[in-house]
């Protein structure tokens, strides 16, 4: 292979590799200054006041179940509430026995 056919094959190369690049660029909304920095173009979101209204509801509601979930992850595992729930646990096994005024009616 000749110095000459490997130039070309190099610019070919070269050629496909930017047009690739370009067009992908161009998917994703990204423009080049004179100098070849991208700069990232605002993106034009064409969802209504109502979508936006409802996905800020339910963000909300999100934040509200975490946080929800993190109180009863944490509260489950401190002193009080195994105190709490040994305690439960006595009552409940109270109520199984059978009643002393129960026993003398029979």
């Amino acid at each position: 292979m000749s110095f000459w056919t490997a130039a070309v094959i190099i610019v070919a190369i070269w050629g496909f590799v930017t047009i690739w690049s370009r067009r992908h660029d161009r998917d994703l909304g990204v423009t080049r200054d004179e100098d070849g920095n991208p700069i990232f173009a605002p993106r034009d979101d064409n969802r209504s006041a109502a979508e936006l209204e409802a996905a800020h509801h339910e963000l909300e509601d999100l934040r509200e179940r975490i946080k929800v979930l993190e109180r009863i992850a944490t509260d489950s595992n401190n002193s009080d509430a195994r105190e709490r729930a040994r305690i439960s646990a006595e009552i409940e096994a109270l109520r199984g026995l059978p009643n002393a005024k129960e026993d003398k009616s029979e």
